[in-house]
């Protein structure tokens, strides 16, 4: 099963999970610790990220751990940048209003 990263990003809860294991490796346990949800949800939210590829799950004796792998976000930062381009070429309201405010004091000093 290969899921979608913008379907496991799609849950507040599962980019929450990302975030906490963001500054490392964590066990299975103190994940469900941090969050207000089942025991059993928080192994769903698991198995969803790992099936699309954002963590990895590694068992070290009787311990399962979970380790981030943000690489597969580059997905979703490129279609973000994608998004954002246009954006960023087009002039933002602000700078119209003052164009337009500056064409109209123009407008009136020619016309005086």
């Amino acid at each position: 099963m290969n899921s979608d990263v913008f379907q496991a990003i799609a849950d507040p809860t599962r980019r929450a999970i990302l975030g906490y294991l963001a500054s490392g490796p964590r066990n299975v346990n103190a994940i469900s610790r941090q969050f207000p949800v089942s025991r059993m949800a928080v192994y769903k939210h698991i198995k969803l990220l790992t099936a699309s590829g954002l963590i990895e799950v590694r068992q070290r004796g009787r311990e399962r751990f979970c380790e981030v792998r943000l690489e597969r976000l580059a997905e979703v930062s490129e279609w973000i940048d994608q998004l954002r381009e246009p954006w960023i070429a087009r002039p933002n309201q602000s700078d119209i209003a003052l164009q337009e405010a500056k064409s109209i004091r123009s407008n009136r000093k020619n016309k005086a």
